[in-house]
C-alpha cells in the first residue's frame, strides 16, 4: 500500500530546480511567473477582483519559497541559493512589469482611487496571522501527498505576486509610502511560508528522514540557526505590522466617532453623508443637502466636546437641487 507521506526525494522532486528537468521547470516557472504578473497588474488596473484571483492561482512564487524552507530544512545549501535567488529574481521581474504596465496607464494607481491598491498597502497583524495559518497548510500539503489537492486554495490564500505588481504600480505613481506598504506584505507572506515550514518538516521529521536516506553518511541538518534568523525575521516584520495595526484601529475610532457627531449635527438641516475619506491623516467627510448651508461652528463644538482635534476634520459640502418635472 502506499504512503500517504511523501519521501524527502519527493518533496524534492516538487520544489528544487535541479536534476534532468531543471529547464523544462525553469522554462514554466518564468512562463508562468510573466503571465501571472501581466494578469495580476491588469486587475489591479481595472480594480477587479477575479483577474486578481486568476494571477494567484497562476503564479507560481510559492515553488522557490517552498524550496528555500525544504533546503533549509535539508541542510542544501546548493538549492538553498538557487531557491532564493529565484524567489528575488521573480520577485523583481512582477515589480518591473507592474511599473510597466503602471506607464501605460492614465492616472495614478493608488490606493485612494483603487481598492486593490488599498488592500495591499497596509498590512496588519492579521495578515501574518493568515500568512502563518496558510503557511501551514501549503508544507503539510507538501508532505502528505493525500492532501495535494489543497494546493490551488494555498495558491488564492497567500497574495504574492499581486503584491509585488502593486509594489511596481505605486511607484510609477511616485507613492512610495505605499509601495513600501506592499513589499511588507509580499515579505511577511514569504517569511510566514519558511517559517511554518521549517515547524511542519520539523514536527514530521523531514530531516531525520532525509540523514537516514543519504548514502553518503551525511549527519542531518542542525535547525538552530535557521530558527533563530526566522524568529528574528518575524519580530522585525511584525513591528510595522502592529504599528499599522495600531494606526488602522484608532482611525477606525476616530472615523466612528465623527460620523456620530455629523449625523447627529445634521438631522434638522436635511444634510447627510454622502462618503468618508482617510486615506491621508486627515478624515474628509463629504455631505449632501438642501442650501442654505448648514452652520458648522455648532459641529466644531461638539467634535471638540468628544476629544477630536476640528483641525483633523475636512468637510466637503455638496448642495442638492431637486426639480420636480411635469409639474
Amino acid at each position: 500500500m502506499e504512503s500517504r507521506f511523501a519521501t524527502p526525494v519527493q518533496m524534492r522532486e516538487s520544489v528544487f530546480f535541479d536534476g534532468p528537468e531543471a529547464p523544462a521547470r525553469y522554462s514554466r516557472f518564468w512562463m508562468l511567473l510573466v503571465l501571472s504578473a501581466i494578469i495580476a497588474s491588469a486587475g489591479v488596473v481595472a480594480d477587479s477582483t477575479a483577474a486578481v484571483i486568476g494571477a494567484m492561482i497562476v503564479a507560481p512564487l510559492l515553488g522557490p519559497i517552498q524550496g528555500t524552507m525544504l533546503a533549509t530544512v535539508l541542510g542544501d545549501r546548493s538549492n538553498l541559493v538557487r531557491s532564493l535567488l529565484l524567489v528575488v529574481a521573480g520577485a523583481t521581474v512582477a515589480i518591473v512589469i507592474g511599473y510597466l504596465i503602471g506607464m501605460t496607464v492614465s492616472g495614478d494607481v493608488i490606493a485612494a482611487t483603487n481598492s486593490q491598491v488599498a488592500g495591499r498597502v497596509s498590512p496588519r497583524l492579521i495578515d501574518l496571522l493568515a500568512a502563518l495559518g496558510t503557511g501551514v497548510v501549503g508544507s503539510v500539503a507538501l508532505v502528505r501527498r493525500d492532501i495535494s489537492d489543497t494546493l490551488p486554495g494555498v495558491a488564492i490564500a497567500i497574495s504574492l505576486v499581486p503584491p509585488l505588481t502593486v509594489v511596481g504600480l505605486t511607484l510609477e505613481s511616485g507613492a512610495l509610502g505605499e509601495a513600501a506598504g506592499a513589499l511588507l506584505l509580499f515579505v511577511t507572506n514569504v517569511v510566514a511560508i519558511i517559517a511554518t515550514g521549517i515547524v511542519v518538516m520539523s514536527f514530521y521529521g523531514v530531516n531525520k528522514l532525509a540523514a537516514v536516506a543519504a548514502t553518503d553518511g551525511s549527519r542531518r541538518a542542525s535547525l538552530r540557526k535557521p530558527v533563530i534568523l526566522l524568529t528574528s525575521m518575524l519580530i522585525i516584520v511584525g513591528l510595522p505590522l502592529s504599528l499599522t495595526s495600531i494606526e488602522i484601529g484608532s482611525k477606525s475610532i476616530i472615523e466612528r466617532a465623527v460620523v456620530e457627531v455629523i449625523d447627529e449635527w445634521s438631522d434638522d438641516s436635511g444634510w447627510t453623508i454622502r462618503g468618508i475619506d482617510y486615506t491621508t491623516f486627515e478624515l474628509t467627510v463629504t455631505l449632501g443637502g438642501p442650501l442654505p448651508l448648514p452652520d458648522t461652528d455648532a459641529l466644531e463644538a461638539a467634535l471638540v466636546e468628544r476629544g477630536i482635534e476640528p483641525e483633523l476634520v475636512t468637510l466637503v459640502l455638496v448642495p442638492v437641487y431637486e426639480v420636480e418635472l411635469g409639474g
